[in-house]
């Protein structure tokens, strides 16, 4: 199955959308999905390869990703593909403790954009955060210019995009920043990936427990918008703006 979302339109987005629905089906599923890969207000596809997929994997589900054509704002144009195989039965998981920085990776990527860009991207992370972090560098394709970076390491990732007017070492300093206050907080799971996963902990078979950076009103939102068709499942422990805790009892 093809899907396009005009322009730019997330293509991430979209798979998180199909994603649920699928993963329930009894027969394998191929989409092709066509839009913005890298684009604003949304996970950049590295997101979903390197954070959000490996942590469903973890639960079950074994979904494969793979990047086919980069797109960035404004024309999109990009495509990526996924392979979905049924997952009848989820596990719970206990993500409670802050995974090492030794267990990070970054990517530094740039298209129709001169190779400093990238250059400076990577130093900038590496004077930030330290010189033995591994950072890879990407030529990106796509229809327009544009540059992303990316840190991730066991469920968590920290991703920043480049844009018009926009210095090389802010992108990367917006990643160290989001990075270092994920850190101080001692959380297992960044606040995003605790968005995408409580849907999946909802249908798991056992109970579930997430250590989250910050409550926030997104997250309660997705809660209670759960708990109006599955009943009673979470319990927060934390306040709203603060690191917490989510526990879930799992499907019955």
């Amino acid at each position: 199955m093809a899907e396009k979302t005009g322009s730019a339109g997330a293509v991430t987005l979209l798979a998180q959308a199909l994603l649920p629905p699928l993963l329930r089906a009894s027969q394998p599923s191929s989409l092709i999905l066509k839009g913005g890969t890298h684009v604003a207000w949304s996970p950049p596809v590295h997101y979903l390869l390197y954070v959000f997929l490996p942590a469903l994997a973890a639960l079950g589900a074994r979904v494969q990703l793979t990047l086919e054509r980069w797109g960035w704002y404004p024309r999109g144009g990009g495509e990526v593909r996924l392979e979905i195989a049924p997952a009848p039965r989820l596990t719970g998981v206990e993500w409670r403790t802050p995974p090492p920085f030794t267990a990070f990776r970054a990517i530094t990527a740039a298209s129709k954009l001169p190779a400093q860009v990238n250059e400076r991207q990577a130093a900038r992370l590496q004077a930030r955060l330290g010189e033995r972090l591994p950072v890879a560098t990407l030529q990106a394709g796509g229809l327009d210019p544009g540059s992303m970076v990316l840190l991730w390491g066991p469920q968590a990732g920290f991703d920043a995009l480049g844009a018009r007017g926009k210095p090389a070492e802010q992108v990367a300093d917006e990643v160290a920043d989001a990075y270092l206050a994920f850190a101080a907080r001692q959380a297992a799971v960044d606040r995003h990936l605790a968005d995408m996963l409580v849907l999946y902990l909802a249908l798991a078979q056992g109970p579930s427990t997430l250590v989250t950076p910050e409550i926030t009103r997104h997250l309660l939102t997705n809660l209670w918008v759960i708990e109006q068709f599955l009943g009673p499942t979470f319990q927060v422990q934390g306040n709203l703006g603060e690191k917490g805790e989510i526990l879930c009892r799992g499907a019955h």
